[in-house]
């Protein structure tokens, strides 16, 4: 990445093991996407009832040249369970991973096409 991966934490304590876990996860991506200029990972627990579901939300912005940008949001929701963050984290992480896999389909057939 140009940009050094940036990992924020709201209204959770942060830990090693769960940063960890991200920047494993971050790595991962740039594998999928050799591109990838710069990803942003927000976890945050929003103030809401324990009724409401998953108290965890999880937001990913990556830069991919040019131009595109790709946000995957895992927000708490009615009908969710109540996943641990490190599940949450997981599953936004696999969105991620597919939606660059398309992305980057896309630009290889583009590329070919072009030729």
């Amino acid at each position: 990445m140009q940009v050094p991966l940036q990992v924020s934490f709201k209204s959770i304590p942060h830990t090693a093991a769960i940063e960890g876990l991200i920047r494993r996860k971050a790595d991962k991506l740039e594998r999928v996407c050799d591109h990838l200029s710069s990803c942003r990972v927000a976890v945050e627990r929003p103030q809401k009832r324990p009724e409401d579901g998953n108290p965890y939300r999880v937001r990913i912005d990556m830069t991919v040249p040019p131009g595109h940008e790709v946000v995957v949001k895992n927000e708490p929701g009615k009908g969710k369970t109540h996943d641990g963050l490190d599940v949450v984290i997981r599953d936004a992480f696999d969105t991620a991973s597919r939606r660059l896999r398309k992305l980057v389909a896309l630009q290889q057939g583009r590329r070919r096409g072009a030729s």
